[in-house]
């Protein structure tokens, strides 16, 4: 399976796929298999490096256009 991470309007990353997602020090984090994760991009969620949702409720704005 292939992996795709699609920058959502004033939003996260989703990550859908095969895929694992690590800290700085090599340890992976424990995730679904199968399951999309959303990567804030933000900087304010407090579950970093997963989005929380605090985006939408501190006016957070990015669209991100491929070129």
């Amino acid at each position: 399976m292939s992996t795709q991470a699609t920058i959502l309007k004033n939003g996260p990353i989703k990550v859908d796929g095969d895929f694992q997602v690590n800290d700085g020090s090599g340890a992976s984090f424990n995730l679904t298999a199968g399951k999309p994760v959303f990567l804030c991009r933000c900087g304010l969620s407090a579950n970093k490096p997963f989005c929380d949702g605090t985006h939408s409720k501190q006016g957070f704005e990015s669209e991100v256009k491929a070129v």
